[in-house]
């Protein structure tokens, strides 16, 4: 093919010309692209391999080639080669094994280089040859150029380039943060450094009152990650005057490194004696320690320490101890944050959600799932009690939020609710509509939907609900028979709009042993699927399921009706009337149960 105007070469001539200086090297060598990708094989380098050249080009040099001692793939952060390309310098080493056809290896030294050949992008040539020195880096204009500072030693003793720590570093970051269980973080850490890093990983945490507890002792038995929990558990106190590397961790002093002999001496502490012991029992012949901390203190200390692996560790080490520590500790801090926020939240939401009342004749049933995202508190609630004159005050509600604000306001609209319901005997659309005109005057609430009803059981024993519905989802009336239908009526808008309308109320009889069921939208819709899909769903489900004892009926109609991809709480109450008449007791009064 001709060339260019400019007298350059094609992209096709350059790689025939490629190809031809590859054929003229006695050296095992291959060109790539800056991707990686061979683009050239030396018939040497073939032959070393037991490969066809051909069939070489087109696949990456990494994968290809790229062995441990063990013959297994190693990580690309942990490539020599591929980092001198991605930096555009001149590099050479002589800790490699190449991967041959047969499955063996054989150890090379490597010199990677920049090459420009016509008018393709930089190629680098790569050139294997039998030997061991020293590891150098060299610059492109060939000059002996200074190489960093080495790093920290990995399982084989090499140090870890710049690019692997900063993988390291990378991968640390994301697995930490992305739990917020206290647990799992840390086990995710102990896995991170074992045996990455360390033939041991120990991690001491600082509980309240300044208690130290050794949470995990990490090592690695036939490629498992295991813990020793023979040596973990509470630790002796942290001693203000210590001067051994553990004690001044846990108070928050700098880094450090320990051997066996730095604890073989005279005790200051318990803690440097508990220390001798794990020493003892792990083998353990070289350390380092490093402080966990958090924004405002500190969380406890990071152990690594070396049994199998004979090389002692370094000042070299500490740097990047230390940045996984910081790591670590923002990571625990925003976990244990977490978990005090879910105490609260449960706690609060305990106390804000009722015990239902004993009726004689009905059965009452009630469930509350919070948002899977949230802190297990929220503005769904439902509520039930009984009235001076007998009746049975239900309601299910949802404010808008999911929030400890939210859950603040559910708190005033129910207390409200009840107020209004005892203080006053009028039907439920006149209780709701004095609670509409309190959520714009004086509750702290946006908005909210409602449905309350009013169960009353005449002298006959015949149950009637009357209700109204304030922006909600319909309640649902299922007989015995697994008729199952909605109540429609009673309609009217949710509360908080500040337009105070009229209330209307729907009336139904309740069959003898039908069951009622009030629930808030989580049940029924989500993102991803239309409210007129989820109330069919449940409508079917509660008819198949409604022959099932209630505590079972409603269980499983939560878990078979709530969408899949549900992001909002859940509050849902049922009651059922008795099979048979019965008269509702007059001076009956609740019960907690």
């Amino acid at each position: 093919m001709a060339d260019h105007e400019d007298g350059t070469p094609t992209d096709t001539e350059a790689l025939a010309a490629i190809g031809r200086a590859l054929d003229s090297l006695v050296a095992p060598a291959y060109m790539a692209a800056a991707s990686g990708t061979i683009l050239a094989v030396s018939p040497a380098l073939a032959e070393l391999v037991g490969m066809d050249a051909s069939a070489m080009v087109g696949q990456d040099g990494h994968d290809l080639l790229h062995r441990n001692e063990h013959g297994e793939t190693v990580a690309r952060a942990r490539c020599g080669i591929r980092e001198a390309g991605l930096t555009r310098r001149t590099a050479q080493g002589d800790r490699m094994w190449v991967g041959c056809a047969d499955g063996s290896v054989v150890k090379v030294a490597w010199l990677a280089t920049g090459c420009q050949v016509g008018t393709l992008d930089p190629v680098a040539l790569v050139i294997f040859t039998p030997g061991a020195g020293e590891d150098a880096v060299t610059g492109a204009d060939g000059g002996a150029e200074a190489t960093d500072a080495p790093g920290p030693a990995g399982p084989d003793g090499a140090t870890l380039s710049e690019l692997e720590r900063l993988a390291l570093l990378a991968e640390t970051t994301t697995r930490l943060t992305s739990t917020l269980d206290v647990e799992e973080a840390l086990r995710r850490l102990t896995q991170l450094m074992v045996p990455r890093l360390a033939d041991w990983a120990v991690v001491d945490l600082i509980e309240r009152d300044s208690e130290v507890t050794r949470f995990a002792v990490a090592h690695q038995e036939d490629g498992v990650v295991v813990r020793r929990h023979d040596l973990e558990g509470p630790m002796p106190p942290i001693p203000p005057e210590s001067v051994m590397p553990l004690s001044r961790a846990l108070r928050g002093a700098a880094s450090a490194i320990a051997g066996r002999e730095t604890y073989q001496g005279p005790s200051d502490a318990e803690i440097a004696v508990a220390q001798r012991r794990l020493f003892d029992a792990t083998g353990m012949h070289s350390a380092v320690i490093a402080p966990i901390r958090g924004l405002r203190q500190v969380l406890g200390a990071l152990t690594l320490g070396r049994s199998e692996q004979p090389e002692p560790y370094t000042p070299a080490h500490l740097p990047l101890l230390e940045d996984i520590t910081r790591r670590a500790g923002l990571a625990l801090d925003n976990a244990r944050l977490y978990e005090r926020q879910l105490t609260v939240g449960r706690t609060m939401q305990r106390h804000l959600l009722p015990q239902l009342p004993r009726v004689p004749g009905l059965g009452l049933a009630a469930r509350y799932r919070p948002a899977p995202e949230d802190l297990e508190v929220g503005g769904d609630w439902y509520d039930a009690f009984v009235l001076r004159d007998g009746a049975l005050i239900l309601a299910v509600g949802d404010v808008v939020g999911h929030d400890l604000e939210a859950a603040a306001g559910m708190a005033q609209l129910r207390n409200m609710l009840r107020a209004y319901s005892w203080s006053e005997q009028k039907p439920a659309s006149k209780i709701v509509e004095w609670l509409d005109q309190a959520c714009t005057h004086i509750a702290e609430v946006s908005m909210a939907t409602l449905i309350c009803g009013r169960l009353t059981c005449s002298a006959e024993g015949r149950y009637e609900l009357s209700w109204t519905n304030a922006g909600h989802p319909p309640p649902l009336l299922v007989t015995r028979d697994g008729e199952a239908r909605y109540l429609l009526d009673g309609h009217a808008p949710l509360l908080g709009l500040g337009i105070s309308p009229e209330r209307p109320d729907g009336v139904a009889p309740l069959p003898p042993g039908s069951t009622l069921v009030l629930y808030t939208d989580g049940l029924v819709e989500s993102p991803r699927d239309a409210i007129d899909d989820g109330l069919e769903r449940l409508r079917r489900n509660a008819a198949s399921l409604v022959h099932r004892d209630l505590d079972d009926f409603t269980d499983e109609l939560l878990e078979s009706s709530r969408p899949p991809h549900n992001e909002d709480d859940v509050a849902m109450l049922a009651v059922r009337v008795p099979a048979e008449s019965s008269a509702w007791p007059p001076r009956w009064r609740p019960s907690a149960r």
